[in-house]
């Protein structure tokens, strides 16, 4: 699973990407995770507010800053 942290790098899309990392060392499986930072590229995922998390290209979360247990649910 491809979970994808959408933000040009602010703060907000900085804590999300540390709680992603948080969720997968709790499942403790093989995640990947992808930050896009490219304007263009969160754009074409239909996202007008960061940060945004996506899992396997489908958008999760949007303007939100998630908990690790909030994004672990969104991977169950």
């Amino acid at each position: 699973m491809k979970i994808q942290i959408l933000g040009t790098g602010c703060p907000k899309c900085n804590q999300l990407e540390k709680a992603a990392r948080a969720a997968i060392k709790e499942l403790e499986n093989n995640y990947e995770i992808e930050k896009i930072t490219d304007i263009n590229e969160i754009i074409s995922f239909g996202v007008m507010m960061t940060p945004a998390l996506a899992l396997d290209g489908e958008i999760k979360s949007v303007g939100k800053v998630l908990s690790a247990d909030e994004i672990k649910q969104l991977i169950k």
